[in-house]
């Protein structure tokens, strides 16, 4: 730490605020809020860190300033915007967000509904709603609503003595030839507004009354026009799903799963009691601390939602971001109105909602992965290259087995076997191993070299093949430990023999055979995400096996 630095920190005030950390080039590398900044600043640099990631960071840091505010609410919405601002490079920035559109409702004499992106959101341009994540179905709404409400349709008038073919199939009233009213138009707009912030039975009462007053006018033609739009309403609300009885609740239920690089977050939108969307996030990243993903996910979403704000939140995963009090004060400056964080703990009606949110969710996860392997399929000849040159080895591994041990106390001890043939399962191929030299004896080195011993000697077997790529579960020890194994039995290793590598779950850290340093592959690579499936598939027929066996003789017994 040089000496500008040091006698920044000391004149750091026990005030709330943002503090902005930059390295040698003057470049902002990391921004930070703190209820107490001389506290906050304090920690980073007079303890020992955890994380790889802090420990990196401020051994980068070279200078600092901090922005002092007169609340802590008023320090995360400083630090949402600075961050936004200079995208520092240790802040987590989710990347993919800008591909989630809005309507947009165009402020004109004569509005009109359009869809835009994130990067448009110019508040000149009109009023926003959205995000929408399932891209058909914000079309499928899109058309919904210029069926019942007929708004304009073109920018400039097509003509300019009479309608356009829009007016004649009635789909657009002709405000452009004056054939409605401002007044009657705004009624329009005004109904699309509260279609979209999910307020239906406000609309269904107004569109109710608008069907009364234009029948008492004796304006029949527009009074059926009405009613056809307050039926297909209907039909639309008996589609949606009711969760509570009370028609007054509005509510956001959010479950959130990370696994192997892949973070997937659901948010069930509950209004006036119907369950009236779910929107689906994933984002492949490439850091595993879920909480701190997901609370910069909670920031950005609530930041930039233009629909209308919950009543209240519900969500698990917020207890482990903590700072509820925080939160709740600073939902409240944004949409003007008291919301509550649950946790949404129990057995009652939240804890079944956060159920259903989590089935959705864990149902996005397994298609986030199908779409990894497709693609791993499709290209694994430069994901084979790609891990070949990076790991060393000497073959290309166009068959890869992976081992996993599993038992309890070493009780019931088993193994599995699995195989990927050029990126994807080979199921026929898997196998089970039952441990018999360390049953009752917990070791799980000894039980790896029987089960390797067992499968070593049947090489070149029908239905034994050899693998190019053997992928142990472990970090350097047990490689070690398999290597004395293979050695000793005479296996050729190395080109024309079988290549070997271990995984330690950590920090995700490939070793190789008689190398001290181990090998980070990016987190965001389709190699590690392929060799970490392999690990994972291996551990699921493990412990699958485990539990079938133990089953089996707690009924014998």
């Amino acid at each position: 730490m040089n000496e500008q630095l040091k006698e920044t920190i000391k004149l750091v005030p026990n005030q709330p605020g943002c503090y902005i950390y930059y390295n040698k080039a003057n470049e902002i590398i990391y921004v930070g809020k703190a209820k107490n900044l001389k506290r906050r600043v304090y920690s980073y640099f007079h303890k020992q860190h955890d994380s790889v990631k802090v420990t990196v960071l401020v051994s980068q840091i070279e200078k600092m300033e901090y922005i002092i505010t007169d609340s802590e609410v008023e320090a995360l919405i400083l630090e949402s915007h600075l961050i936004k601002k200079h995208k520092p490079k240790y802040n987590i920035l989710l990347k993919d967000d800008k591909k989630y559109p809005y309507f947009l409702i165009t402020d004109e004499d004569f509005p009109r509904i359009q869809v835009v992106r994130k990067k448009n959101l110019n508040p000149d341009k009109g009023r926003f709603y959205g995000p929408y994540t399932d891209i058909g179905a914000m079309y499928a709404t899109l058309d919904f609503l210029k069926r019942i409400f007929p708004l304009k349709q073109c920018k400039t008038p097509k003509f300019s003595n009479r309608p356009c073919l829009y007016y004649h199939i009635g789909k657009c009233l002709a405000p452009c030839q004056g054939k409605v009213t401002p007044e009657e138009y705004q009624n329009l707009i005004n109904q699309v507004e509260l279609f979209l912030s999910g307020k239906q039975t406000e609309l269904l009462k107004k569109i109710q009354a608008q069907m009364v007053k234009y029948s008492e006018a004796e304006q029949f033609e527009k009074a059926a026009k009405m009613r056809d739009s307050y039926n297909d309403l209907l039909k639309t609300l008996e589609r949606q799903k009711v969760v509570y009885e009370n028609t007054k609740l509005n509510e956001d239920i959010i479950a959130v799963l990370y696994e192997d690089g892949i973070l997937v977050i659901v948010i069930m939108m509950i209004r006036e009691g119907r369950l009236i969307d779910k929107k689906d996030f994933t984002y492949f990243v490439d850091n595993v601390d879920k909480t701190e993903y997901f609370e910069t996910f909670f920031r950005e979403y609530y930041s930039n939602l233009k629909l209308e704000f919950p009543d209240k939140i519900i969500s698990k995963d917020l207890e482990e971001v903590g700072n509820k009090d925080l939160y709740q004060d600073w939902l409240k400056v944004l949409s003007g109105k008291k919301i509550t964080i649950n946790y949404g703990n129990g057995r009652g009606k939240y804890g079944e909602l956060y159920e259903l949110a989590l089935k959705n969710a864990s149902n996005t996860l397994e298609n986030a992965k199908l779409k990894k392997m497709a693609e791993i399929r499709d290209d694994f000849n430069e994901v084979g290259s790609y891990l070949a040159e990076k790991l060393q080895l000497t073959n290309f591994p166009n068959r890869i087995e992976c081992y996993d041990i599993s038992h309890i106390q070493g009780t019931n001890t088993v193994a599995s076997m699995v195989v990927f043939q050029n990126g994807l399962p080979k199921k026929t191929a898997y196998r089970k191993f039952k441990v018999r030299m360390t049953e009752g004896k917990p070791d799980d080195f000894l039980s790896m070299k029987e089960v390797l011993t067992r499968r070593l000697k049947r090489l070149g077997e029908p239905k034994w093949e050899k693998p190019d790529l053997i992928i142990i579960d472990g970090g350097k020890g047990q490689l070690s430990s398999v290597m004395q194994i293979v050695e000793g039995m005479g296996i050729k290793t190395g080109k024309g023999g079988i290549d070997f590598v271990s995984l330690a779950k950590r920090e995700e850290e490939v070793f190789l055979p008689h190398k001290s340093k181990s090998i980070l592959l990016p987190r965001d690579s389709n190699a590690l995400y392929l060799i970490q499936r392999i690990r994972d598939e291996a551990h699921r027929f493990a412990i699958t096996f485990h539990r079938e066996l133990r089953g089996k003789n707690a009924i014998k017994e």
